[in-house]
């Protein structure tokens, strides 16, 4: 069946909203399966940049219907602010063309002043959250205790739930926290008028994706986040509280083993997070900058959710290996190996080393990072600008040598690269 899923190696910020733009241009459905606007994708399409935090960004095709699946948790705010933004700038987001899964989950204002309280109780063990309200509400969805969006769909009912669950959380924010209240009763009525805008999107997304796959027609599966962010499989605690590996993608849309053809791995060509967290290949200092940028360009190194200045440092091919394993990667697609172009030399983190031994692996997995030091492989730079290469051909012999370096490490062929921001400034391998 032609589901194809994008998917993050690192922390994310890969670089997958331009990966899932190009592969857009020939899906049927684009449909995002798990994490709320905590996330963002940016896609340029000539002079006009699209920062997307909710809806898929490949909705922005003409052709392609946009899915929301049951694994996102939903800000309404966020959702009607980038219909809003497409429709004016001429891409149509009506509920022929966006749809939502009843059932995906709502984050509420409870949720988000529930993420600001406990992220300021856990002082200097903060885990750098956005303060959306993401964890909270997948919380309440895991307790059980979670609103779906197919309540909505009875005004009265969800009414009185919207009530109940500020009085709740309030006791909470109070209680526990000592912050400020929320008005259940404008709350409520808040959603009240969402609801009555959202419900003509609300649908079985799942049968919606089986139908369409059963018809031949092509289903692009598009993540949030990263695989070291994933909820198990990520450095935990600094993680979010979704799946965003490959076989979130399966349970986030409601479709079984067996529907994927293609699992394409996204990563720079070098690392970057946001937030706290263990980063061994980490960079400061004028290396740093050079890597992240000003910030004067929308595409440099700084979040598109939390405009925070990321953390930068050389690609971890252990990291990069171990990601590989764990979604079954078949394609990889790398991003910005124009950013590297003019470094004398670069580094590439091909195993860590602990107690004097050499480890290519994780003995236990990513979430303690912190006993190992990165062994490098030392490449020669490239100085010519390659920003204007198409094809493997254009591409200097060193930043060529880096590629197969890279495919090498993990295992799995590069299909892609990406030299610059605009939509034809791609390398088709």
């Amino acid at each position: 069946m032609p589901l194809e899923i994008v998917i993050g190696t690192q922390w994310g910020d890969e670089g997958k909203g331009r990966v899932v733009d190009l592969l857009s241009a020939r899906a049927d459905i684009v449909a995002r399966y798990n994490g709320g606007d905590n996330a963002g994708h940016t896609v340029t399409v000539g002079e006009k940049v699209f920062k997307l935090h909710l809806i898929p960004s490949g909705i922005i095709h003409p052709g392609t219907i946009g899915v929301i699946g049951n694994g996102v948790v939903v800000y309404p705010p966020t959702l009607f602010s980038e219909i809003e933004m497409l429709e004016q700038n001429g891409v149509e987001a009506s509920p022929q063309r966006l749809r939502l899964s009843h059932a995906a989950h709502l984050i509420t204002p409870a949720h988000r002043a529930l993420d600001r309280a406990q992220e300021a109780a856990r002082g200097a063990g903060q885990i750098g959250t956005t303060g959306r309200g993401i964890g909270p509400a997948y919380t309440d969805k895991a307790a059980r205790r979670g609103i779906r969006l197919e309540e909505m769909l009875n005004p009265e009912a969800f009414h009185k739930r919207m009530l109940a669950h500020v009085e709740e959380a309030n006791q909470w924010l109070v209680g526990v926290y000592q912050a400020e209240a929320l008005d259940p009763q404008a709350v409520a009525d808040e959603y009240a008028e969402y609801a009555e805008k959202m419900r003509p999107y609300i649908t079985d997304t799942s049968l919606l994706l089986w139908q369409a796959l059963q018809n031949g027609q092509t289903v692009l599966a598009e993540g949030a986040q990263g695989t070291l962010l994933d909820l198990d499989h990520g450095t935990y605690p600094f993680v979010t509280s979704s799946t965003p590996t490959a076989a979130g993608a399966l349970v986030g849309l409601g479709l079984g083993p067996g529907t994927a053809a293609r699992v394409i791995g996204v990563t720079k060509a070098f690392q970057t997070r946001v937030g706290a967290g263990p980063f061994p290949t980490e960079v400061s200092g004028e290396m740093a900058t050079r890597l992240r940028g000003t910030g004067a360009n929308p595409w440099d190194e700084y979040g598109t959710t939390t405009g925070r200045p990321r953390r930068v440092g050389w690609l971890d091919g252990v990291l990069l290996r171990y990601a590989v394993r764990v979604n079954n990667v078949t394609d990889l697609v790398v991003t910005k190996l124009d950013v590297l172009s003019g470094l004398p030399s670069i580094l590439l983190c091909t195993g860590y080393r602990v107690n004097g031994n050499v480890l290519a692996d994780l003995p236990l997995g990513p979430a303690d990072l912190s006993p190992f030091e990165p062994v490098y492989e030392e490449l020669p730079g490239w100085t010519a600008d390659v920003r204007g290469a198409r094809s493997w051909n254009d591409l200097p012999r060193e930043a060529q040598h880096y590629l197969s370096r890279i495919s090498e490490l993990c295992g799995v062929p590069v299909c892609q690269v990406s030299v610059g921001p605009e939509r034809e400034q791609v390398v088709d391998l």
